[in-house]
């Protein structure tokens, strides 16, 4: 439970690195029409995973829906409540990663065993970070299907400020839906 809190506490206070640092990933459905999205909604409460960190955090939630409906209105999409083409569903989380980088010496033989530092020349050191995940999920509304999925994952920061984590929030979002929709508003689907 307290490690549960340490994680909902940092994400109050975190957002991914810049934009350049976020690795993306993308699938989608090729036999979906894409061209037919014109409009989204967000998923309702009781269409998402309660469970999930990104749901258990309101602040954070809100400040990645206003980065992603501004991804989504700089393609044009329109957010409705009224028969929306696709609804748009988000989850998030962390969890700690270690990194071990070897200092080892090489010296003269190119080796691991150097006769001058002997054979335990070099250090290792071992650390500690925070690595976050943003799934972003395109549902088609009328099929009830998952047509779209990205997500962005990266080293979580401490940003000074809530604009400065907002802005940093715009990147990530902008980044990890770049390739939506699939084949740019050109796409006929298959």
């Amino acid at each position: 439970m307290k490690s549960t809190y340490v994680i909902i506490s940092s994400l109050l206070l975190f957002a991914f690195v810049g934009c350049s640092s976020v690795n993306v990933t993308t699938d989608f459905d090729p036999s979906q029409d894409f061209s037919k999205y014109k409009t989204y909604r967000w998923a309702t409460s009781s269409e998402i995973n309660q469970n999930d960190e990104l749901a258990k955090n309101q602040l954070i939630k809100k400040r990645v829906m206003k980065a992603i409906d501004k991804a989504l209105q700089s393609k044009g999409f329109t957010k409705t409540e009224n028969d929306p083409d696709f609804v748009v569903m988000i989850m998030g989380g962390t969890k700690e990663k270690m990194q071990v980088t070897n200092t080892g010496h090489y010296g003269r033989y190119g080796g691991w065993y150097d006769p001058w530092w002997g054979p335990y020349g070099g250090s290792t050191h071992v650390s500690y970070y925070n690595e976050g995940s943003l799934v972003i999920d395109i549902v088609d509304w009328k099929e009830k299907e998952l047509s779209w999925r990205g997500i962005g994952t990266g080293v979580v920061k401490k940003y000074s400020s809530q604009e400065e984590q907002q802005e940093a929030l715009n990147e990530i979002c902008a980044k990890i839906l770049a390739d939506f929709p699939p084949g740019g508003p050109q796409h006929q689907g298959k």
